[in-house]
């Protein structure tokens, strides 16, 4: 799947306090600031739900995206990299990609790869499923990912085996009884030993015996004709015409009564009740299997079961060492990944301590530890700060020591796509919040980054910076620059009432951020 590459425009229509937002983007550090209330959070709100991540509100709403996506998976066509995402609620909230259909599930599916909304609430990044990955792409070794690319098949091809196995074991616990039933049904068949045909032959004869005596009387009967036989050929010889006609069709039934006599003959030797016996057991089988046919079907299956059967100890024999084998690999391998992992989790914990020293923060230490072995091999990894898990660090902590894994992780290539930071740098110092700041300038060569706000830090390195105002209930949001940030980065610092030295601070923050 490729990455998201940048996000064009965006545009709203009656959302909230705002009756109508337009606004262009570059590939950049994106900072919205603006007085509490005024509507930030609900511009990024938006923003998010274009991209299936929260609920949209507006009752229109649209971005512009410049984008690689694998979108013929999800049945839309696209041809060009600009995707137009678009969003329309009335009573219900309705989704579009380039005008055709789709889902909230599938946009999520989607973009979540390639969009990361990193909150105060959010503790995934630092999953060891996540940390590893970072650790991953510290290794600088070809063999490392082919190791990683056979683990996952071995690992695979393991469970598929075991499974196997598995089920082998519980066929075995069961095939002494099983096999008493299949013997048992194999030799119900056997003794009737149905022939295909038999039943509809059977049921002919039964029919020829329930009239044989009134077929016997009837031909008695007939056969009177042929004592006027010579009388008709007389009669035609001497009107002129030719017997040759009659004398065919006399010959015909003759033909005809004598077969049927014979018939008869044979069905005088035929028993009644055998017939009826034989009837009766295929009929059992017809109502069992359904058809003669099925039941022979069933017979040969039931046969095959059981040679299967008499084989399970030595597919079973056969299974475990595979098992075996395929378990000793992926040892090995998950054992050399391990290593590597260990070598560069040290890479890792030394860029990550250089970017925490700048912001101020206490060294981190990874631990890798064992766990059972998976497709991603036997390792564990845990984050510490100052010796403390990051569950049991504060919020502004929290946010510096993620932000210095991302800076380390984008030195060797790391994520890219796009990055949405809710109040980032909230309950920091000046001198903190301007470490922040800089970190996130570094990752905008990586990332699109929209971040809201309200230290003059962020705000002064702002590639794109929007003021997001409200008046009278009614909000508004535009793209500031020179003077206007001059004044907004001075209300940051010194609150409604704007002095001078806090403009002549703003004015030292943006010169220095050129």
């Amino acid at each position: 799947m490729g990455n998201i590459v940048l996000v064009e425009r965006l545009y709203l229509k009656e959302h909230f306090g705002f009756e109508e937002v337009v606004l262009s983007f570059r590939n950049s550090l994106i900072v919205f600031t603006g007085p509490s209330g005024a509507g930030k959070s609900v511009l990024i709100n938006a923003l998010l739900a274009l991209f299936g991540m929260k609920n949209p509100e507006a009752k229109v709403s649209e971005i512009v995206v410049q984008a690689n996506v694998d979108l013929e998976r999800f049945g839309i066509e696209s041809e060009e990299d600009i995707v137009i995402i678009r969003s329309m609620k009335k009573e219900k909230s309705r989704y579009f990609i380039n005008e055709q259909s789709i889902s909230k599930k599938s946009l999520q599916e989607l973009f979540s790869p390639m969009v990361s909304y990193l909150n105060q609430k959010d503790q995934s990044f630092f999953a060891s499923t996540n940390i590893l990955n970072i650790i991953d792409d510290f290794v600088e070794s070809e063999e490392f990912v082919k190791n990683k690319l056979l683990l996952q098949e071995l690992y695979q091809r393991y469970i598929k085996t075991k499974k196997h196995l598995e089920e082998i074991e519980q066929k075995e616990q069961k095939s002494q009884e099983l096999r008493e039933f299949l013997e048992f049904e194999i030799a119900k068949i056997d003794r009737i030993n149905p022939q295909v045909g038999e039943y509809e032959e059977l049921m002919q004869v039964k029919k020829e015996l329930s009239k044989k005596e009134k077929i016997a009387q009837a031909l008695q009967r007939a056969e009177n004709i042929f004592e006027y036989e010579s009388a008709v050929q007389e009669a035609l010889d001497l009107i002129g015409k030719s017997s040759d006609f009659f004398n065919a069709t006399m010959n015909e039934l003759r033909d005809i009564f004598y077969a049927e006599a014979t018939r008869l003959e044979e069905l005088e030797e035929v028993d009644i009740e055998t017939v009826l016996s034989r009837i009766e057991e295929l009929s059992s089988l017809k109502r069992r299997y359904g058809s003669i046919e099925e039941a022979i079907e069933q017979r040969k299956k039931k046969k095959e079961e059981l040679e299967a059967l008499e084989n399970i100890s030595f597919e079973k024999e056969h299974l475990q060492k595979e098992l075996d084998s395929l378990q000793q690999q992926l040892q090995d391998i998950a054992a050399s990944i391990t290593k590597a992992r260990k070598e560069a989790a040290k890479r890792v914990q030394e860029r990550v301590n250089e970017y925490l020293h700048q912001l101020k923060l206490p060294a981190a230490a990874i631990a890798i530890e064992n766990k059972n072995l998976d497709a991603s091999g036997a390792d564990e990894a845990e984050v510490l700060l100052n010796g403390v898990n990051f569950k049991n660090i504060s919020s502004g902590e929290y946010n510096r020591l993620r932000l210095a894994f991302m800076a380390a992780w984008s030195d060797v290539g790391g994520k890219k796509g796009i990055l949405v930071l809710d109040e980032i740098d909230a309950n920091i110092s000046g001198e903190e919040s301007m470490a922040v700041a800089k970190i996130l300038k570094k990752l905008s060569s990586n990332y699109q980054i929209f971040a809201i706000s309200h230290q003059a830090q962020l705000a002064s390195l702002a590639d794109q910076h929007f003021l997001v105002t409200k008046e009278n209930g009614k909000s508004s949001v535009k793209e500031i620059e020179e003077e206007q940030r001059v004044e907004e980065i001075a209300r940051i610092i010194s609150g409604e009432k704007i002095t001078q030295e806090a403009k002549d601070f703003a004015k030292k923050l943006l010169k220095e951020s050129i």
